[in-house]
């Protein structure tokens, strides 16, 4: 399976998105501050994720919740998620 994945950064309270085939090791990777794009802004909490059949579907709908405009758009989409 495949993933789309937003974590909170327990540092500044911003989101990242991502994809990923494994989201624990993705996860992990990014709080050991092995992802380039992510390490400054460490710890991070995962917050939501969707699962998907292909990375393609992961990927693109990593790009559409990237594309919203607003930090809302994502608090509105985790508010009722439940780890």
């Amino acid at each position: 399976m495949f993933y789309t994945y937003i974590l909170k950064s327990l540092n500044n309270n911003s989101y990242y998105v991502g994809s990923c085939e494994n989201v624990k090791v993705r996860f992990n990777l990014h709080n050991k501050r092995l992802v380039k794009s992510t390490k400054r802004y460490a710890p991070w909490k995962l917050v939501y994720w969707e699962e998907y059949k292909t990375l393609l579907e992961a990927r693109r709908r990593e790009m559409q919740i990237k594309s919203w405009k607003k930090r809302e758009a994502i608090e509105k989409l985790i508010k009722d998620f439940k780890i």
